[in-house]
């Protein structure tokens, strides 16, 4: 069993969708949210997302084991209609509303949660539910973040 506290993690780096076609999810989130390519191939599109992250979008049955000349990356794979959040100010709430509008994508709900956090969900081209939460969604809209531990 360790013992020790794990060193620091900074954030969540990474995340993963699978699309059938490449080229009309990169349209949707570059147009829709403004993230920026930083790579393009035939299997896979990485965007920017603010804040050091990145968005990576994967052809659905591409992403085998793949050989490079000093190794191998892992497969991975999904299906399935994916789950991703993006937070917003609660400011700009009116603005996604008119931007979704705008762009034809429904809101399939508004959620108003107990710790003060809004959500708003919708569907990408695959079927993905994407959501816009704004702080208070995890925690108390006075914190904005996670509890300190020994605060």
């Amino acid at each position: 069993m360790m013992s020790e506290t794990p060193p620091r993690i900074e954030g969540l780096l990474e995340s993963s969708l699978y699309v059938e076609q490449l080229d009309r999810s990169r349209r949707f989130y570059e147009e829709l949210f403004g993230f920026t390519t930083l790579f393009a191939d035939d299997r896979m599109v990485a965007l920017e997302v603010p804040g050091r992250q990145v968005l990576l979008l994967f052809r659905v049955g591409k992403s085998t084991t793949i050989e490079l000349p000093d190794g191998s990356l892992p497969g991975h794979d999904g299906e399935g209609r994916l789950h991703f959040a993006l937070a917003i100010e609660r400011a700009s709430l009116d603005g996604w509303r008119r931007r979704l509008e705008a762009a034809g994508v429904a809101i399939e709900l508004e959620k108003q949660w107990p710790r003060g956090g809004v959500s708003l969900y919708f569907r990408d081209p695959d079927g993905h539910l994407g959501e816009l939460a704004t702080p208070g969604l995890w925690w108390p809209l006075e914190t904005r973040s996670p509890p300190v531990e020994g605060a």
